[in-house]
């Protein structure tokens, strides 16, 4: 199964999912981005794409603002991927509260 995560900037949330659930199942493969295209362009990460959103079989978005982007962009096409695991962006990268979060939110 391919699972694509997604935040704003795929800086915290996003990126310490991916990593996180990479090192813990080695059957699936995992995937994060951000919507954000100029925070990612500055900082040097994944904007989200049309081709990243068909690889996926699951998405998981960090907030309802990331599904709403998605479903704007994408004609809703991919809105039955979608699952919004409501995680706020206070976290950092690999913060011991985010991974406890994702442990309970994310079902794989």
């Amino acid at each position: 199964m391919n699972i694509l995560f997604v935040c704003s900037a795929n800086k915290q949330r996003s990126k310490t999912a991916e990593d996180y659930f990479s090192s813990k199942n080695l059957n699936h493969n995992f995937h994060s981005v951000g919507t954000n295209q100029k925070i990612c362009n500055k900082e040097g990460t994944n904007f989200i794409t049309e081709n990243d959103l068909v690889w996926a079989d699951l998405v998981y978005t960090m907030e309802e603002k990331h599904r709403k982007i998605i479903n704007k962009h994408s004609n809703r096409i991919f809105n039955s991927k979608i699952k919004v695991l409501h995680i706020p962006d206070i976290y950092k990268y690999y913060q011991k509260e985010l991974l406890e979060l994702l442990d309970c939110k994310v079902s794989i």
